[in-house]
């Protein structure tokens, strides 16, 4: 039994002071310091933050490695890079490339995923494979010249390992024949992403299966007051969505009004790319050549590729740019993620009996201590 003392305990409605939280390998309790069992061993917060592990659902790379690698040294590397970012699970997360590349990439994450439950690194959740059933008028950074219909058979095939499936559904079928497909035979999260649909198409998909919206505003039809899009399809449904917060993705002054829209569907993200972690300078995703200056990386055209966010420092942007409570701030990279993907029930907050995935924080959120299952990972 351990026990963290000294700390601002960040739950999913408030923050708890003066009290110490008691786990295994499970959450055991709040409890007040004086009720601290004789035997337990103490970790003191010096009064930072704690709060659950963070959960990235779209991440592409890290220090130099592509989820597209299809490597098992990329996604240990990845991994071992993200936990030092408080992630404590995550989804690395494919793109648009040849579909044997693809399936190399699932098929190293399915073999890696149980032991990543005990190395030094992030846990593999799942993975997040972003196309190839997407748009080429919404393309952004993915090549065009692997873009496919939806394959639903492809889609249950990796159904073990996939969690999240992102496409455009205007490129499935009328009625949405492998949306409807994918539903109803798999509990993979059919999201709608690099997608020119229309406002119709987006809110018949939703009704179709879709549940989930990736990257929100970025890759998608914007809201118009004649043209509504898939973003005022987002917001008139029950979709979650995700929302890189690196500040230039999505403007900051859009947090307060997303939160008031979404409230808890709404999902952080990194989209983080191999550059992610290392100095500015030229790298590559997916085979294709990006630059990183500033906080975004592009191609050598222009187009943005993604970021290179840490999740922690997105959570406190939100935390730092808007008028919401840093638990709910917290909770977009924690609860709200765990939900999308329906794991709630064992990962996302510090309810007792869930897994003992905490992490340690300094007054602005910089990562002092990540623990998953009970264990110790990372120590700053």
């Amino acid at each position: 039994m351990k026990a963290i003392i000294n700390g601002k305990i960040v739950l999913k409605d408030r923050i708890v002071e003066n009290s110490a939280l008691l786990y295994s390998d499970v959450i055991e309790g709040i409890i007040p310091k004086d009720k601290i069992p004789s035997d337990a061993e103490i970790i003191d917060a010096e009064g930072g933050y704690v709060a659950p592990g963070l959960i990235d659902l779209h991440i592409h790379g890290y220090l130099g490695k592509d989820v597209c690698d299809g490597e098992e040294e990329s996604i240990r590397t990845i991994a071992g890079g993200l936990v030092k970012n408080g992630v404590t699970g995550f989804l690395p997360t494919t793109m648009t490339v040849d579909m044997k590349v693809i399936k190399k990439a699932l098929e190293v994450c399915r073999d890696l995923k149980e032991e990543s439950k005990k190395w030094n690194g992030s846990a593999i959740l799942g993975c997040h494979a972003e196309g190839p059933f997407i748009s080429e008028s919404k393309k952004g950074a993915q090549d065009p010249k692997y873009i496919l219909a939806p394959d639903a058979k492809f889609v249950k095939e990796y159904s073990d390992i996939i969690k999240i499936i992102t496409l455009a559904p205007e490129t499935d079928t009328d009625d949405f024949a492998a949306i409807r497909e994918i539903c109803r035979d798999t509990d993979v999260v059919v999201s709608m992403g690099h997608t020119s649909a229309n406002y119709e198409t987006a809110v018949r998909s939703t009704e179709a299966g879709v549940r989930h919206v990736t990257h929100l505003f970025n890759a998608m039809t914007p809201m118009a007051h004649r043209a509504p899009g898939v973003v005022t399809a987002a917001f008139n449904t029950d979709v979650s969505c995700e929302l890189i917060v690196d500040t230039f993705h999505v403007d900051k002054c859009f947090y307060d009004l997303l939160f008031k829209i979404k409230g808890r569907k709404l999902c952080f993200i990194t989209d983080c790319l191999p550059a992610g972690g290392l100095p500015y300078g030229e790298y590559t995703l997916g085979g294709a050549k990006i630059i990183y200056r500033d906080i975004v990386c592009r191609l050598e055209d222009g187009t943005v590729a993604g970021s290179v966010l840490h999740l922690n420092r997105g959570v406190w942007n939100v935390y730092e740019n808007s008028n919401i409570p840093l638990w709910e701030c917290v909770n977009g990279a924690t609860l709200n993620p765990a939900t999308a993907i329906g794991i709630a029930d064992k990962k996302g907050s510090l309810d007792v009996g869930k897994d003992a995935d905490i992490i340690i924080t300094d007054g602005k959120f910089e990562i002092k201590k990540t623990i998953i299952g009970g264990e110790t990972r990372y120590e700053a």
